[in-house]
């Protein structure tokens, strides 16, 4: 049996909400990086927008899992902010689980001759295989430990 932990969004309190209104929910949320981090302009401004309307409108790109970090928002806005990314960008969220973080892949053969194999279909069917691991954390771990899946194809 697995309990619903991780999935993206890091939960994040101010210990002093009266005197720091402003950052009484300062939650952090990992986005999902497009396969083999192709950025399109469009792209961009579309997950830009979205952090502005519903958060700080601070962000990290490529944090220590790979993933676009979100930076301040509040808990008002966390379902929000995925019904966008889901159902507007297309987008979900990155991985936040103790037994798998984020998949990650390099740009493979679009970019290297001498890669050997399609990394972003690798990587994909990777995703779709682990992503309970991605998203969800096994009931009863006593250890936690951060996996990253970084594909390369040379």
């Amino acid at each position: 049996r697995l309990s619903r932990n991780g999935g993206g969004v890091i939960g994040r309190y101010c210990d002093q909400p009266e005197m720091f209104p402003g950052v009484a929910h300062f939650h952090t949320m990992r986005v999902n990086q497009p396969m083999g981090h192709f950025y399109t302009t469009k792209y961009l401004e579309q997950l830009m927008d979205l952090w502005e309307r519903r958060g700080s409108g601070i962000t990290n790109m490529h944090g220590a899992t790979g993933d676009i970090i979100f930076l301040g928002t509040s808990t008002p806005q966390l379902e929000e902010v995925f019904y966008e990314l889901t159902h507007n960008i297309n987008q979900d969220l990155g991985g936040s689980g103790s037994n798998l973080r984020t998949p990650s892949d390099c740009m493979g053969q679009s970019m290297c001759e001498y890669a050997c194999y399609d990394t972003q279909e690798f990587c994909y069917q990777m995703t779709m295989e682990y992503q309970d691991e991605l998203h969800e954390m096994v009931a009863g771990l006593t250890e936690a430990y951060t996996g990253e899946l970084v594909v390369r194809g040379y």
